[in-house]
């Protein structure tokens, strides 16, 4: 899927729906179940339900998860919890997703917790935010300029995501990527325009959960 493809219109649009592509295109074939973490008002799992048959939504706050279940979503069970201490069973999905979440925590206790989560054969992808350096500010501005004109033409209202702000992230772009390259080998980072980055890793089919 291309990086800027427009999401359902009656989903609205923001810098996090913008990359749902990105994890859509990284389910596997056939994938039963799949988690999002952090999924707030429910919209990227309930894009997940029209592809995979039983999907979880994890996020602390209740009040946003109330939101989120006011939407009909037969094959979505919304769950309160934290990434870092709920007890899901280890490699227990097919996909595990989250979007603008891991900077909420400590990014390599996070990222281990959601990389044991996966099934082996099974795929995780991570979006997330980044504090930027000199070298990224190219990237930045290119990326304010397409967020001002796509907010001009996309008739869909510009709807921010009701949770707590971390801001700046505590971890830079190199961060993250010398991070993923030493817990996740094989992993692909990308760096994308809009202010985030992907993680797109697959667990090699004979590999074991380590958590």
């Amino acid at each position: 899927m291309a990086d800027d493809e427009v999401i359902p219109a009656d989903e609205g649009w923001n810098h996090n729906t913008f990359h749902h592509p990105v994890v859509l295109a990284a389910l596997p074939p056939g994938a039963d179940r799949a988690l999002d973490v952090g999924c707030g008002e429910g919209i990227l799992s309930r894009e997940l339900a029209g592809r995979v048959p039983h999907v979880v939504g994890l996020d602390p706050h209740r009040e946003i998860l109330e939101v989120a279940a006011a939407v009909p979503g037969p094959n979505v069970d919304y769950v309160q919890g934290d990434l870092c201490r709920h007890p899901f069973v280890p490699a227990s999905f097919d996909l595990v997703a989250t979007i603008a979440t891991l900077h909420h925590v400590d990014a390599e206790v996070g990222l281990q917790h959601l990389a044991d989560l996966v099934r082996p054969g099974g795929a995780l992808v991570v979006v997330g935010l980044a504090r930027s350096r000199p070298r990224d500010w190219p990237t930045d501005t290119a990326g304010v300029v397409e967020s001002r004109l796509r907010k001009r033409r996309d008739p869909t209202p510009y709807r921010e995501v009701q949770a707590p702000t971390v801001w700046p992230p505590p971890v830079t772009y190199a961060d993250m990527r010398a991070l993923a390259g030493r817990l996740l080998p094989g992993a692909t980072y990308r760096r994308h325009r809009m202010f985030r980055y992907s993680l797109t890793w697959t667990r090699p089919a004979a590999a074991a959960a380590t958590g």
